[in-house]
């Protein structure tokens, strides 16, 4: 896929949920006493002390707080006046699953493939979230051209648009998640360029 624009994605910074291990899945709506921990925003300036050199022109970030704060980090040590927020960013809502422990969202599949297309009640699917992922991007590639773009989002939005923006087919999504080769999920506080 040709591309108007150059694209940097990075995940939010550290949580109490990653700084703990809990292995329970965030609430599907904002929770705001989920915060950047200390930790978490060390990595995010780190990120973007990495980026100085890199031009960026416009933030975009999901509207959630940890992706606020992290979007804000970097905005201000790039000197970067406004940050565009939008929804299509945010991460993947769980449905029934939202809040509850991770073993139980993942017993809902039979595989991973399955992700892509069965949702939980009140929930999205992987192909949900490459769906709006999809449509963002395809405005701000007419919106904008030969811009260098950072994107603040979340672990699963970020995966898919790297795949997205990788020109991957949709069988070749599973093979770039969470492995040691070629590895497009992002730990929180990483920076994905792709």
């Amino acid at each position: 896929m040709k591309l108007n624009n150059d694209y940097f994605l990075l995940r939010h910074g550290q949580t109490i949920y990653q700084k703990e291990q809990r292995r329970v899945n965030y609430p599907a709506k904002e929770n705001f006493s989920i915060t950047l921990t200390e930790e978490g925003k060390e990595m995010i300036k780190q990120v973007a002390e990495g980026l100085k050199g890199k031009a960026i022109d416009l933030i975009f970030a999901s509207p959630f707080l940890r992706t606020k704060q992290s979007a804000e980090i970097v905005a201000g040590i790039l000197g970067i006046g406004k940050i565009i927020y939008d929804h299509r960013l945010v991460d993947i809502n769980l449905g029934e699953f939202s809040g509850r422990p991770q073993e139980e969202h993942s017993n809902f599949f039979i595989d991973e493939n399955e992700r892509f297309d069965k949702r939980p009640a009140g929930g999205e699917s992987w192909r949900d979230v490459m769906d709006r992922a999809s449509s963002f991007l395809a405005d701000v590639e007419k919106g904008y051209k030969g811009k260098n773009i950072l994107i603040v989002s979340h672990g699963d939005p970020v995966w898919l648009m790297a795949g997205l923006l990788s020109g991957l087919k949709e069988e070749e999504f599973l093979s770039t998640r969470k492995t040691e080769k070629n590895n497009l999920y992002p730990e929180v506080g990483e920076l994905i360029k792709p």
